[in-house]
């Protein structure tokens, strides 16, 4: 399914704004989007070939998890992977928002809105997944206001982790 838009918003330069399923020759643009961001989020340098082959590994194998873009005038401007967990409680599965990046330029102009009301309106579509989750670093203020704005809440759940150094 492709979601085309029309899209006007003063300072950019979208006429439309389709959002669709990646394909995998979206993904170098995807991991080029993932290196920056770990930049931009974490200061975090990431190696270039790990990062795709991360990416790819994902189109390979769709049980990793799947990726959506937001694209206009033929460009590719945002990116979102969903992944899979089994929710026991509801017999079904809940989708995971990861990995979302949006270029600088398109950023604060409801792109995200569009990339999640598309995957809102698939989980609404389909009885087999309950629900979407996310995931965001607590100081990052911007990023919280934007899922607010999309009508998500924060307030059930922390997530702890422990990660290996790689």
């Amino acid at each position: 399914m492709v979601l085309a838009l029309k899209y006007n918003h003063d300072n950019t330069s979208m006429n439309n704004l389709i959002i669709r399923k990646a394909l995998v020759t979206d993904a170098q643009t995807i991991a080029n989007f993932q290196v920056a961001m770990a930049m931009e989020t974490e200061k975090l340098h990431l190696n270039q070939q790990t990062v795709g082959n991360g990416v790819r590994a994902v189109f390979n194998d769709a049980s990793k998890g799947c990726y959506y873009v937001a694209e206009t005038n033929g460009e590719v401007i945002a990116s979102l992977l969903i992944t899979y967990e089994w929710s026991d409680w509801r017999n079904a599965l809940i989708y995971w928002i990861q990995s979302v990046y949006v270029v600088p330029a398109y950023r604060r102009h409801g792109v995200f809105a569009k990339l999640y009301e598309y995957i809102k309106m698939q989980v609404l579509e389909d009885a087999g997944v309950a629900g979407i989750r996310l995931y965001v670093d607590k100081s990052n203020q911007r990023a919280l206001k934007v899922y607010e704005n999309a009508g998500m809440n924060g307030a059930h759940y922390a997530t702890y982790e422990w990660m290996k150094d790689f």
